[in-house]
Order: structure tokens, then sequence, then C-alpha cells
């Protein structure tokens, strides 16, 4: 493939991003900034079109034409005030008292009992459609907001989603995106609780550098990343619809990982979009793109979604799109399943 891709110096550079290793510009985050020329071209993977033109062959699970990846970022498991505060008052508003009062009260019931404890109500849409998917978890202590949650206190519902075919991975903690050090830490305590390797990976708010992300991530031991997409858009970040290993230029070798590129997340979605039916348009279209390149397309919905009121339009369209998915007979799994499928035929 980087054979293939070498012919073609732009898109040499685009899959490298090139751009990326000395940068001009970051943004508050410290992320890559990407100019509003390249956002527009976002939605064409132009790389995966020429592998493709030229002879690159996927297959996925019994002749399905493409995948799926299901992914949540598990932010929060305790919802913070401002958000109970605007669900309840979205559910009065619309005489649901009964989700009102739950949004306010369930403290007084356990912790059990909060609304973004909803794994189980996740992982029951997704059964409907016979779909799977991954949960990466915060291991961190350190946030530049509000501390999060400790994961030893979820150690059972980790255990549930395990039980029920899903996937496990480390969401890299806000500060640790650039420290070996403070990586591995943080999988090892997430390995602890689940008595098992992780081998997936996506860095709380994308924080991300190309390549040395994926040379720390390769060092931590993890076999895959989820990591590589936008923050403030949806598209294809360095024009692959496909997952690929990641080339380090100043080393001038493959970079031993699977980066399974990002391509649509709810909130950088919603944010660029007027309306529901744009979001849906916009999504759907990236769908029919990846579709017609046998490709993998990347959604990050965010567990906190499914508990709030007054995200209800966001969960809406989740399972549009699934339903959209499983009439195209796509195949939705999880990371670690594509990873694992991807590593045993390349």
């Amino acid at each position: 493939m980087y054979e293939l891709l070498k012919k073609n110096q732009d898109l040499w550079d685009l899959f490298t991003r090139k751009e990326e290793y000395y940068p001009e510009k970051l943004d508050k985050h410290q992320r890559f900034l990407f100019s509003e020329k390249y956002l527009r071209n976002a939605s064409e993977p132009e790389v995966s079109r020429y592998l493709i033109e030229n002879g690159m062959q996927v297959e996925f699970p019994e002749n399905q034409t493409f995948a799926v990846c299901l992914t949540h970022d598990v932010d929060d498991i305790y919802p913070p005030l401002s958000h109970s505060l605007l669900s309840s008052a979205y559910s009065f508003k619309r005489l649901n008292f009964k989700d009102s009062a739950n949004q306010l009260l369930w403290k007084l019931k356990g912790i059990d009992h909060s609304p973004y404890l909803n794994f189980s109500k996740i992982m029951d849409i997704e059964a409907s459609f016979e779909a799977k998917s991954s949960f990466y978890f915060i291991t961190s202590e350190i946030d530049p907001i509000r501390f999060r949650y400790d994961i030893e206190d979820i150690e059972h519902h980790l255990g549930e989603i395990l039980d029920r075919g899903g996937e496990v991975g480390l969401h890299g903690g806000y500060y640790s995106y650039d420290s070996p050090e403070k990586i591995k830490k943080e999988k090892q305590r997430l390995e602890g609780v689940l008595g098992k390797k992780v081998i997936g990976f996506r860095n709380h708010y994308l924080r991300f550098k190309t390549p040395d992300s994926w040379e720390i991530l390769t060092d931590a031991g993890f076999s895959y990343d989820s990591t590589f997409g936008y923050y403030d858009c949806a598209g294809f970040r360095n024009g692959m619809c496909h997952p690929f290993s990641p080339y380090n230029l100043d080393r001038g070798k493959e970079i031993d990982i699977l980066e399974i590129p990002l391509v649509v997340m709810d909130v950088a979605l919603f944010a660029t979009s007027k309306s529901f039916e744009e979001a849906w348009e916009r999504t759907k279209n990236l769908i029919d793109t990846t579709a017609s390149f046998n490709g993998v397309i990347t959604l990050l919905w965010h567990n906190f979604v499914f508990g709030c009121s007054f995200r209800n339009d966001w969960a809406k369209l989740y399972e549009k799109v699934l339903q959209y998915c499983f009439d195209k007979g796509a195949w939705m799994t999880s990371g670690e399943e594509i990873f694992r499928w991807w590593a045993d035929r390349n």
C-alpha cells in the first residue's frame, strides 16, 4: 500500500498527514487546527478511493459489504449539576414529571441509579440491530474541568459489557496523550479492574499529535487507536475510510498499530449542523460513501446522550443510523472485532 501511495505525492502527503508534523497553529487544547478549505473536503475519502481503484480488495464476515465501528466515550457516569438541571427542565416542559424528578433525585436512590450508568440501555438498543460496540473508560485522576469517576466503583458494569460481547477500552486522560508513563499507568489500572488485557484506545478531547501519539500507544502495548478524526467536523481526516497502519515520515517506517479512524462524533456533528435533518443527511452521505468503497465508518456517541433528556434528538439519530446501516447489511461491531478481523487478513 505504501509503495502505491508514494507514486502519488499529494495522496501520500494526505495519507501521512505531513502538514501535521510541524504545525504553525494549534487550538487551545494543543490539537492541529484544520483550515476551512481542508474541512470542506473532509467528506471525500480520496486515499481509499485511489487504493480501491488500484486493486485493493476488502472483505467482511458473511460477505457484508462494509462495516460500522460503534464506539462510546464514557466521559461521565454521574451527571454534573448543569446536566441534571437542563434534563429536568426539559422533561418538565414536556410534562414528563417522572423523568424530571429522576434527573434531579437519582442520588437519593444510590449511585447505580445515575442516568449516565446506562450501558445496558445502549447495548439493548444495539442488540436489537444485531450490533455490538466499544466503551472507552477514563482512569486518569486529573481532568481540566472536574473529577470524573473512579473506575473501581463500576467494576460490575464493565463485567456486563464484556459478558455481552462488547469491548472495554481506555479513554486516555486529557494530560496523558503525550506521556508514555501516564498512558501505561492508566492502562494498567483499567486492566487491573478488568482482569484482562486492554487493546483499544481513544484519547479524551481527541488530543492527538501526528505521529507521536501512535508511537506512544504502540510502546504502551495497544493494538489499535480510534482517536484520529475531527473534533470540529465529520469526515475523513487523512482521506481513509479504511483502517490502516500509520507511517512515520521522520523514521521512514510503518508504526506497529492499527488506526480505525473516527469519522462521526455526535458533539461535532450537531455543533456544525443546523437541524436534525441536516445532521442525518450528512451522516447518511458519509455512510453511503464508506459503503461504496467497502470501508469502515467509525461512530462516536457519548454515553451521556442516552441519559439526558435535552439530548433526545442525538439518541434518536443514533437509532436511525443503526436502522439504516442494518437495512444496508452492514457489519456493526466493536473496535476490537474490527481490529482482529483486519489484522488476521493483513
